[in-house]
């Protein structure tokens, strides 16, 4: 069955750093293009960053880029997300997934994922 799990999440000040790690298992997700995207108390699910397969191309949400960087190693089948300059508006449950589409758009979007994590919870204060 396959499966994704997320770690590295916990409780940082404002301005520190975290890294979320992804792994996967149970199918192959090399050929699949891997997203993050993050759930505030009473908010929608909203995108944070993708990633393609091969790991050339990646997309952030405006309100996280220049500060957050996501990455892959295929060998490991695993991704990350590298986040910098955390700030308490970032405050959210994070989750890592899977799909098989490769269109810049869809990948902005939660409907297009075919596979999902638990979500890790990361907490900014201030």
């Amino acid at each position: 069955q396959a499966q994704l799990v997320e770690s590295g999440g916990g409780l940082v000040q404002a301005g520190g750093s975290l890294r979320l790690s992804c792994a996967a298992s149970g199918r192959t997700f090399r050929n699949l293009a891997m997203g993050w995207f993050r759930q505030a108390p009473g908010k929608e699910r909203e995108f944070v960053s993708a990633i393609s397969w091969s790991g050339g191309i990646t997309y952030h949400a405006d309100s996280v880029k220049d500060r957050f960087t996501i990455s892959r190693d295929n060998a490991k089948n695993t991704v990350y997300l590298q986040m910098n300059s955390l700030k308490p508006e970032d405050t959210a449950v994070y989750y890592c997934a899977a799909t098989s589409s490769v269109s810049p758009a869809a990948l902005r979007m939660s409907g297009a994922y075919d596979y999902w994590g638990q979500g890790t919870q990361v907490t900014v204060s201030s």
